[in-house]
């Protein structure tokens, strides 16, 4: 773990990590300050932001950096998601600037993600959305703006992790990104639209009925202008209608004889 607090100072951006085993460390029976508690038997629990998280046989793997509440500034530095263990990063409450590290998908085991009250721009990246592990999100009041990408994960965390970024869109907000309307077009909700049993709202479809009738309309009077008016379309249309009539009396009158004399002979 890495832990930091009340500091003033600039995130290095040539700073280097490593994935390899972490130096030895001694690990007390039961360590408790501020936001985390541990309690070691062949397991660990932190308790993070009210939410208490179980890893168990994994202790080996964890990795956890906190430099909230300090007064760092700078850009959050890319070489961060080289961190593939790492579990828990929480810098939330800086004066950090510049955009989220595009790469951040790659921490695959990444459950915490903390970035809230700092100054952080630019659009929330498509990759963050293929970290399935992130169980607790908070990248509010902050900059961000754009679409919040579309991902199963994204979507299930509360409204409140995107709050106070005023150029973020999409769901969970209530605010709609610009475009998102374009499909609404081919329906029509009025306050007075039908309502079903349960008393919720249907879609009025009248302007596509009101499109069949019309259609049918001006088809149908396109072929009985053309009948009225053109005498030799009217003749072949009689004809043909004659010798369809004819040709069903002689179907209907071969079938029938047909059948009465399976019946004379039974």
């Amino acid at each position: 773990m890495i832990r930091v607090n009340n500091s003033r100072m600039t995130i290095p951006s040539d700073v280097r990590f490593s994935e390899g085993p972490m130096p030895d460390m001694s690990i007390c029976s039961h360590c408790s300050y501020n936001e985390y508690t541990f309690s070691y038997e062949n397991n660990a629990s932190i308790t993070w932001k009210g939410a208490e998280h179980e890893y168990v046989s994994i202790l080996g793997l964890l990795r956890v950096i906190d430099l909230s509440s300090n007064k760092l500034t700078g850009e959050i530095p890319s070489e961060v998601t080289q961190l593939s263990q790492l579990g828990a990063l929480n810098l939330s409450r800086n004066n950090l600037f510049g955009k989220i590290p595009r790469k951040i998908g790659k921490l695959t085991n990444l459950q915490v993600l903390d970035f809230s009250y700092n100054k952080i721009n630019g659009e929330i990246p498509t990759s963050l959305a293929e970290v399935f592990s992130l169980s607790y999100l908070d990248l509010s009041n902050n900059r961000l703006t754009g679409r919040i990408p579309t991902g199963t994960q994204l979507q299930s965390f509360n409204a409140s992790a995107y709050s106070m970024n005023h150029g973020l869109c999409g769901n969970p907000l209530p605010s709609s990104c610009p475009g998102d309307d374009d499909n609404e077009s081919f329906y029509v909700l009025t306050s007075n639209s039908a309502h079903d049993d349960d008393g919720g709202e249907w879609f009025d479809l009248s302007w596509f009925y009101k499109g069949i009738g019309c259609g049918f309309i001006i088809g149908f009077c396109g072929v009985c202008g053309n009948l009225l008016i053109n005498k030799s379309w009217r003749a072949s249309y009689f004809r043909l209608m004659q010798n369809i009539g004819d040709w069903l009396y002689v179907v209907i009158i071969i079938k029938w004889n047909f059948l009465r004399r399976k019946l004379v002979g039974h």
